[in-house]
């Protein structure tokens, strides 16, 4: 997973120490043909995460995104391009931690049903350790 140069850098696997190597503020993570179909990433509370899925290779488009835990991160927005890039963004809560799957479908844009997971990303929202 590479955030965007704007984001402080992120684990691509589960970190060593809690809260280690999480993203706070604002991430991107941009999915690219040939990509894993699965990515992991640990954000802070109050994260906002901008998901950009390039057109896919096989033709299939982008068709929704989904959250596991709406609760906990909530599928604000989701735009296709005309190019077929679709754009997805995401906000965790603001105190709770957990864990979420967003789940993005794709299918051919000629055929009627719901289509296939395409990309699934799993987010562990790690709140900030509390003194005292």
């Amino acid at each position: 997973m590479t955030p965007s140069s704007q984001a402080p850098s992120a684990s691509a696997s589960p970190p060593s120490a809690p809260g280690a190597g999480c993203v706070a503020g604002r991430a991107q993570i941009t999915v690219s043909p040939g990509d894993p179909v699965r990515r992991q990433v640990c954000v802070r509370p109050g994260t906002v995460v901008a998901l950009v899925l390039s057109p896919r290779a096989d033709g299939k488009r982008w068709t929704a995104a989904r959250s596991s835990a709406p609760a906990l991160v909530l599928v604000t927005g989701r735009q296709v391009a005309a190019d077929g890039t679709a754009h997805v963004s995401l906000r965790t809560a603001g105190t709770r931690g957990g864990s979420a799957e967003i789940t993005v479908s794709a299918k051919e844009p000629d055929l009627a049903g719901t289509g296939g997971v395409g990309f699934t990303l799993a987010v562990t929202v790690t709140p900030y350790a509390r003194e005292g």
